[in-house]
């Protein structure tokens, strides 16, 4: 049979424009003499649409786009991920499922059965698991149809089951000739080849092809990479698409080819692909068309920088330096040079003025002795006003530019610094920001050599320095991994080789600061672990 995967990039809740993707994509699987063109997950109404898919009219409407859909297909058939109603009596209302049109009507429908609720997935919570799915049988084959997480009911490589029932194991014991599965499975770091090892295992167990359709593009924190693949009988990757952009791959199950190219992204091509993916549809599917970044001549605001205008384009990105009597003229003067590498607009707004003024209006004891950390909050937060004020008045969205080490241990201002509607590094850690400057470096010199050698400093009192307050990135960066994505204890952590004073104190840091990530922007995600919606820790808490 001639397949096309179509990889396309929908949007949460714009039924009318994911149904014109979808025409879109198939009329070019027709034109290809495609017989199937399959589609993501949930690709008629947006995944993850959460509380949506409790309401009545989006339900409604996605329905009314379904029928709509399958009265315009011919003999080609669609395979599309959609919210069908559960036909039984019990449960909840609707499934999350793939329905195949052929000729003018629904020829089948099926569920998906494993409903994660680990994370930032909680189906659980809206979805009934199918209770049992026979192979489709379409144009004299028997297709094994699993969606998403369907086909995780194991981890790569481990004999223990993350799940009771093997739903992919289920279609080929039930003769399936051919599987397939739609997904829409986030990006993470390290996860393209885990998956493609996974579903390397389904194929050669199974001894069929399976082809794996997964959704791209990005919807809020999430970030969806693509690359869809096809596997022979043997397990062997024979095609793939491409990795964070749309994509239609056409094969011939009877005829696959021999070996697809091994995948060619390395890790910090890839977080800066998905990064850039994730500006760029955060901006275009929540209607904002300009960027404002504030620049301090610092590694984070420089990184961001450069991702916003790969992303948006020069024209719609503006890079404001606010300099104090604190900022190094070196920081202002790699701000502007960054700024013109990029082609990007550049604003100078010191603040001093304002800064005295509110130590004035404050009155004793602000702005006598040392400068404290209320004084150094008082700067962050002039410049996050100013920001803000700019983007009210010329349109936009800020961008935040904290990183994930910074943001662990409360090492940032709420209202200051943390102001912005998307926080695009806050799950980058702070190592892996050098590595992007370095990578963007790697042609030419995008962001200035001296933002990358000097020691990273706020610049908010004297002679201030990271590490004056923080351990070594390096060690910092190292626990922090262990702990939030590796969920280790501090006993465990501190037999890798780390202090035990200082892993219990980063530690005290990272718990005690769970009311700052409440209020910060949403982070785009590239980690197993991020701060937002799939870390869900109490603020009020005590130790233990």
């Amino acid at each position: 049979m001639r397949v096309a995967l179509a990889q396309i990039d929908t949007t949460v809740g714009d039924i009318p424009g994911n149904l014109a993707r979808i025409r879109d994509a198939a009329a070019r699987a027709r034109a290809a003499e495609a017989e199937l063109a399959v589609f993501p997950e949930q690709a008629l109404g947006g995944y993850p649409a959460l509380d949506l898919w409790e309401d009545p009219d989006f339900l409604r409407a996605e329905a009314a786009a379904l029928k709509d859909l399958a009265r315009g297909a011919g003999d080609m058939g669609l395979l599309v991920g959609c919210a069908a109603k559960n036909p039984r009596r019990t449960g909840k209302p609707i499934l999350n499922a793939a329905a195949l049109l052929h000729r003018g009507q629904v020829a089948a429908l099926r569920g998906k059965s494993l409903l994660p609720t680990y994370d930032v997935f909680d189906e659980r919570r809206y979805f009934e698991p199918a209770a049992a799915n026979a192979p489709v049988r379409f144009k004299g084959l028997r297709i094994g149809v699993t969606i998403c997480e369907d086909a995780w009911s194991r981890a790569p490589g481990e004999s223990r089951r993350l799940y009771r029932t093997d739903p992919v194991a289920a279609q080929t014991k039930g003769g399936a000739d051919l599987l397939v599965n739609l997904s829409a499975s986030p990006f993470e770091r390290g996860k393209s080849l885990l998956r493609e090892k996974l579903l390397r295992e389904h194929a050669r167990r199974a001894r069929r092809p399976f082809l794996y359709c997964n959704q791209v593009g990005g919807n809020d924190e999430l970030i969806f990479d693509g690359h869809s693949l096809v596997f022979d009988g043997q397990g062997r990757v024979a095609a793939r698409g491409k990795s964070f952009a749309e994509d239609l791959v056409v094969v011939d199950t009877e005829s696959l080819p021999q070996a697809a190219a091994p995948y060619g992204l390395s890790d910090v091509a890839e977080v800066e692909a998905a990064l850039v993916l994730g500006i760029h549809d955060y901006m275009r599917k929540c209607g904002m068309r300009k960027a404002c970044i504030g620049l301090s001549g610092g590694i984070d605001s420089a990184v961001v920088c450069a991702l916003a205008v790969k992303a948006l384009g020069p024209g719609a990105v503006a890079g404001v330096s606010m300099p104090s009597r604190y900022s190094s003229q070196g920081s202002v003067d790699d701000a502007e040079a960054l700024a013109r590498n990029l082609g990007t607009r550049f604003l100078k707004l010191p603040i001093t003025e304002v800064y005295e003024t509110y130590l004035r209006a404050l009155g004793k004891p602000f702005g006598e002795g040392e400068i404290g950390v209320a004084e150094q909050n008082i700067q962050a937060r002039v410049r996050g006003n100013l920001l803000m004020a700019l983007t009210n008045k010329e349109g936009g969205i800020v961008l935040s530019t904290g990183n994930k080490s910074e943001l662990s241990v409360g090492y940032c201002t709420l209202y200051g610094d943390m102001c912005g509607g998307l926080a695009v590094i806050a799950d980058v850690p702070k190592t892996t920001v050098y590595d992007l400057a370095r990578w963007m470096n790697r042609e030419r010199e995008v962001i200035p050599q001296s933002t990358i050698d000097k020691p990273p400093s706020a610049e908010l009192k004297p002679g201030q320095k990271d590490q004056d307050d923080l351990p070594e990135y390096a060690v910092l960066d190292a626990v922090l991994t262990a702990y939030i994505e590796g969920r280790q204890g501090a006993a465990e952590i501190s037999r890798r080789g780390f202090s035990a004073d200082l892993v219990r104190d980063v530690i005290r840091r990272i718990d005690r600061n769970e009311y700052k990530r409440r209020q910060a922007a949403p982070c785009l995600k590239i980690s197993p672990k991020a701060f937002g919606v799939g870390r869900r820790m109490p603020i009020a808490r005590g130790s233990f």
